[in-house]
């Protein structure tokens, strides 16, 4: 199965000049979808971690059913004010301003190897972000999973630290 073929391409989305990736057909068709965690859990599996952490919200969908699988903790990342306890945040530049993260401050120990699961790796900085997250919670990323990469935008260039795993590459 060619997992590209559930991918639409939404040309000038979310602005003009971009190529939006959109995931949604490959959720909405149960084989592809089986086939996408399968292989992620799969490129995944010689990594030495407890917990996955994944921001909102495709990061989730992913990130969860993963953790399920592999018999992983799950931890959300999410944007401000959606934690119902005491949080730490990281704030990080975007091209059009910035944007801030948080998870609870308890949902990582010392010392845990975590590994951060999304659905596209564009640029960079959202990963990045995450990274920085983790490691001010003094918790150890040793890997990174995503469905898309779009090697096109460099993202590894920031991520040049951490174990960049992608199952599709544009």
């Amino acid at each position: 199965m060619n997992l590209r073929d559930f991918i639409r391409d939404i040309p000038d989305f979310p602005v003009e000049g971009v190529m939006f990736r959109d995931v949604t057909p490959l959720l909405k068709n149960a084989h592809a979808f089986k086939t996408a965690i399968d292989k992620m859990v799969e490129m995944l599996s010689d990594l030495d971690f407890s917990c996955i952490v994944a921001p909102e919200a495709r990061g989730f969908i992913f990130g969860s059913v993963i953790s399920y699988v592999m018999n992983k903790g799950f931890v959300p990342i999410r944007k401000p004010g959606k934690l119902p306890y005491e949080t730490a945040s990281i704030k990080y530049d975007l091209e059009y301003g910035t944007a801030e993260l948080q998870m609870h401050v308890d949902g990582l120990i010392k010392n845990e190897r975590v590994v951060l699961i999304d659905d596209v790796l564009a640029t960079g900085g959202t990963a990045y972000a995450i990274a920085q997250l983790v490691q001010k919670l003094e918790a150890t990323m040793v890997g990174m999973g995503f469905l898309v990469e779009l090697s096109y935008l460099n993202p590894k260039s920031k991520l040049k630290d951490f174990d960049v795993r992608s199952l599709i590459v544009y």
